[in-house]
């Protein structure tokens, strides 16, 4: 059988005026993985990551580990259909509903990185209208838009590979991820994003397939993270 990796992006500038960047925990995460990886002599046959600047540059430092530890390394190709959901459009687009049920939604959304627990309370809120479809607007990209799409690239990875043997490497994000789960193994909605804010950044979460068949083999392992014994390096931004 083959196998697909979806890899999280390594921890990204949560509360900064750009999201889409790694901090130097990020940086430090995904070359962690490179090395944890090389260890392994996990080689990959196809690679890919989505548009957003946090997943190609996770790719391109936990890449380049493997390649100076002498492990083959293919071109990373870009997909679309692996970016994130745009979380910043989806609560814009729902600030009313948001402020009826937190008058300070604003200062906490403004402040988001010294309001951590009420922002993820917020989020949740949002999250749970999305897929429920209660809080769906024109313009913006519904639950089962997101996990079309998301779906629909990796079943093109898998014909593009032609191999029911290929090992392939999905950088993405924590909602593709979560999207797939969904997908492959069934679990509804609601139940998959309680897994979702469980994703580690830089884990990695194993799917095998052989032909359009997939199943779930690993979720959310981050041993490489883990092994280090420095609490610090195990985020979910």
């Amino acid at each position: 059988m083959g196998s697909i990796y979806l890899i999280r992006h390594g921890q990204a500038s949560f509360g900064a005026d750009d999201y889409d960047v790694l901090c130097a925990t990020g940086v430090r995460q995904s070359e962690i993985l490179g090395d944890h990886l090389a260890r392994l002599g996990t080689a990959f046959d196809h690679c890919y990551s989505g548009t957003l600047q946090r997943q190609r540059h996770t790719a391109e430092h936990a890449l380049r580990r493997l390649s100076s530890a002498g492990l083959p390394t293919p071109q990373l190709h870009i997909e679309p259909a692996f970016d994130e959901f745009k979380a910043e459009e989806l609560i814009r687009a729902h600030l009313p509903e948001l402020l009826e049920h937190e008058p300070r939604a604003l200062h906490i959304l403004r402040n988001a990185a010294d309001h951590r627990s009420d922002f993820q309370r917020l989020f949740q809120f949002v999250i749970d209208g999305w897929l429920g479809g209660r809080l769906n607007t024109p313009g913006v990209e519904s639950w089962e838009a997101f996990a079309a799409r998301v779906e629909q690239g990796l079943r093109r990875v898998i014909e593009r590979a032609n191999n029911d043997r290929a090992r392939i490497a999905i950088f993405t994000s924590g909602g593709a991820i979560t999207a797939l789960l969904h997908r492959v193994s069934g679990v509804p909605p609601l139940k998959a994003f309680e897994l979702n804010w469980q994703i580690v950044n830089t884990s990695l979460t194993h799917l095998k397939f052989r032909g359009s068949d997939l199943s779930l083999a690993s979720f959310n392992n981050h041993a490489h993270l883990e092994l280090l014994k420095a609490p610090e390096l195990i985020t979910y931004r």
